[in-house]
């Protein structure tokens, strides 16, 4: 959720400000660029150094630098962040945020933002139960801010009781749990095949075909990236994922087929991207094939057709997609499939066209709907091309 993501992270004058080293820890760790804005009294708890050292970028704590004559935007800080986290939050800033005061680089940065806006309150027992400070937390929620909760416990002044900032690992989960429940998938569990099948003929040799991998993967992240809970089941590749993904690794036709069948009947939407051979060995050999002859022949039989078969068991509430790789005549043969295996979408690329194809990574697609219906695209990044498929299927999905 966090991968890539820009995050202001704003630093207010608190002892809860030693914490804030672990914060920008645990969001680089996620993945997320980190820029951080200290205010000149957190300045006092925690060093710049520190934070710089743990973010990779400057830190920020004054509109003007005198040493460097560096001018700090607060617009353009304001515009970058995906997110902007104040952990920790004091009465003071808060009180600022919530009227809309601006004397410092941080509360300009607040005012500048578009993004979401998340508070970790840190204070005294008797500052947190102030009506002032009710009231102040109160207009941030109205304003669309979200609080994230502070703990029970010894608070600085040795007082026991409600104001101490939540634990990093705590506002880690917070976000991230946030930002998946506001995605348009979040709950929904999506199934994608990638990569090609390897069907063996010996030990060490097979039948099997160009497939890299690319196509699904990218698919697989953005459905994850729109908050999906992901199934990959891939054939041999080197591609990897960068997000949190449950990942089946199969090697032939048959243990794909295994695999689909088990996490289909749970899946609402299932994008078969997988190019599956489409016959295998009749006889495997458990020994080396010597080459004595020749000419050499292998007696092939039909695999299963996966998509065919799924396309049988769909209900009318799942949503199939399936893919046509063609060299001729391809829209009729996209199309024949289409409607043959019961597929609510397929995705047509030609071999025919340039940069479009196997181990690329670019690819050029005409989507076709139920009613026969396309949709054609330039060529673009395999990424690219993810984001135009799954924005297809979420409009197919919400309709």
């Amino acid at each position: 959720m966090l991968n890539n993501k820009n995050i202001i992270l704003g630093v207010c004058g608190s002892i809860a400000a030693y914490k804030s080293a672990t914060l920008v820890r645990l969001l680089i760790k996620a993945g997320a660029n980190v820029k951080v804005i200290l205010t000149a009294d957190a300045a006092n708890f925690i060093t710049p150094l520190t934070l710089a050292t743990l973010s990779k970028n400057p830190v920020y704590t004054k509109y003007f630098e005198e040493e460097t004559g560096v001018w700090s935007n607060h617009v353009e800080l304001g515009l970058w962040a995906d997110y902007m986290i104040i952990a920790p939050a004091s009465a003071n800033t808060i009180g600022k945020m919530a009227n809309g005061l601006c004397d410092n680089l941080l509360s300009a940065v607040y005012l500048s933002a578009k993004c979401p806006v998340f508070f970790a309150p840190a204070m005294d027992l008797d500052m947190w139960k102030h009506d002032s400070t009710k009231a102040n937390i109160q207009k941030l929620q109205e304003f669309g801010n979200v609080m994230i909760s502070p703990n029970s416990g010894e608070l600085a002044s040795g007082l026991h009781g409600e104001g101490r900032m939540a634990e990093p690992e705590e506002i880690i989960a917070f976000l991230i749990g946030t930002i998946k429940n506001n995605l348009p998938l979040a709950g929904i569990k999506v199934m994608v095949t990638a990569g090609p099948t390897y069907e063996p003929i010996d030990p060490v040799r097979f039948i099997g075909n160009h497939s890299s991998g690319k196509m699904g993967f990218a698919i697989a992240d953005q459905m994850a990236e729109l908050g999906a809970d992901v199934t990959l089941i891939s054939g041999p590749t080197s591609e990897k994922t960068s997000r949190q993904i449950r990942k089946i690794d199969v090697m032939t036709a048959a243990e794909m087929l295994e695999a689909c069948k088990s996490s289909f009947t749970q899946s609402n939407i299932i994008i078969m991207s997988a190019a599956v051979a489409d016959y295998t060995p009749a006889q495997v050999s458990l020994q080396k094939i010597k080459k004595k002859d020749e000419e050499f022949s292998i007696a092939l039989k039909k695999t299963t057709d996966i998509l065919l078969t799924l396309g049988q068991l769909k209900t009318p509430e799942q949503i199939l997609v399936g893919f046509a790789l063609e060299t001729t005549n391809e829209e009729e043969n996209a199309v024949y499939k289409l409607k043959k295996k019961n597929l609510d979408l397929i995705i047509l690329n030609s071999l025919q066209d340039a940069g479009a194809g196997f181990k690329k990574d670019t690819n050029k697609i005409t989507i076709f709907n139920r009613a026969a219906e396309k949709t054609t695209y330039g060529l673009k990044s395999k990424a690219e091309v993810a984001k135009d498929i799954c924005t297809a299927i979420l409009k197919l999905y919400k309709a």
